[in-house]
């Protein structure tokens, strides 16, 4: 599993403490440093079955700054995906991908469900 998070958000480091306390393997790597590409970002928007926009940090100062909220409804979601993938401070986080599943933003109900099945 790769586990993309930013390591100054309280919620990404308690949802890593949830993965190593539960036992599960994960390859770490730093959103801020090392951004999702656009290719990762298509593939995981598919196999999450969420709403591109959910894979927006909606709360985060860059999203804000460029009035995101009103710019999304008007782009093309080949532009949205290549927008997240300019910055990783864009996109939701954390995201936990594997071969099967992406879950973005650390719900711990619904983590437990999805990676007990």
């Amino acid at each position: 599993m790769l586990f993309l998070y930013y390591p100054k958000c309280s919620t990404c480091m308690k949802a890593k403490k949830w993965l190593e306390e539960k036992g599960f393997e994960y390859e770490l790597r730093d959103i801020k440093t090392e951004n999702p590409t656009a290719d990762e970002l298509r593939d995981w928007w598919k196999k999450s079955g969420l709403p591109l926009k959910r894979f927006f940090n909606t709360s985060g100062n860059l999203y804000k700054e460029m009035k995101l909220k009103d710019k999304l409804p008007e782009m093309s979601e080949e532009e949205q995906i290549n927008l997240l993938a300019s910055d990783g401070m864009l996109v939701k986080r954390p995201i936990l991908a594997d071969d099967e599943k992406v879950l973005a933003g650390f719900r711990q109900q619904e983590w437990e469900e999805k990676l007990s099945q």
